[in-house]
């Protein structure tokens, strides 16, 4: 069986908002799909060891902030790479408290939606959450992200959390002479460079500047190796 046509089905890329009593908390997910049109319906997968999992369940809904094609992979991995357990991820970060109280997420974001949980679905490691759109709005005009464009140019991770996570092979990395961190799994590529870092292609890992970071999640340098 060949896991890469998972590959092909599309997605987009998301920041989804909850709470429970007091706390806020934010995720990035890919799995929103709209369920049903009359009424309006929404979906979201969320693994059950993430914080906004059970948020989720505490509240009874969330909220959906639709990416635009730039926003920044240091954003994402903030949302995507970190926990909520360890660090405050709505710090610094432009969001307001919707209809449902959930945080929405404003930065970088084209639209929102506000969702009420009406029904979930146990899938496991995962659990579908189904529910009302209660609200939504369109903030600018914009192209949206998909998960492809995340992958192919901007050279994102996925979290090994994910429902779409599927573990790649060393041995296809090393053919690429890249190097891969060891915290999020970001990729560099020498070819690519990191031009979010101004970083320009052709610079080989060992020319990075001692202070360079992951772009994703913000490892250091020495969190890197080449995989053989």
């Amino acid at each position: 069986m060949n896991t890469k046509a998972l590959r092909m089905i599309t997605y987009g890329l998301y920041v989804i908002g909850s709470r429970k009593g007091d706390s806020l908390n934010a995720q990035i997910a890919n799995t929103v799909i709209q369920v049903t049109s009359q009424p309006p319906a929404i979906s979201v997968c969320i693994n059950r060891e993430n914080l906004t999992h059970e948020y989720i369940r505490s509240s009874g809904a969330f909220s959906v902030s639709v990416l635009s094609q730039d926003t920044p992979l240091s954003y994402i991995g903030r949302f995507g790479f970190k926990s909520g357990r360890d660090i405050d991820k709505l710090e610094g970060v432009n969001y307001k408290i919707g209809q449902t109280q959930s945080p929405v997420i404003l930065d970088h974001a084209l639209a929102y939606m506000e969702v009420k949980v009406t029904n979930e679905v146990d899938a496991g490691t995962h659990t579908d959450f189904i529910g009302e759109l209660v609200d939504a709005e369109v903030l600018k005009e914009g192209e949206p992200m998909t998960y492809a464009y995340y992958h192919q140019v901007k050279r994102g991770a996925t979290p090994k959390t994910a429902p779409s996570y599927v573990e790649e092979r060393k041995d296809e990395v090393a053919k690429m002479g890249k190097y891969a961190c060891n915290v999020c799994g970001y990729v560099y590529d020498p070819e690519i460079g990191d031009p979010e870092s101004g970083i320009s292609p052709g610079t080989r890992f060992e020319e990075l500047p001692e202070d360079w970071v992951c772009p994703v999640c913000g490892a250091s340098k020495d969190e890197f190796e080449k995989v053989e």
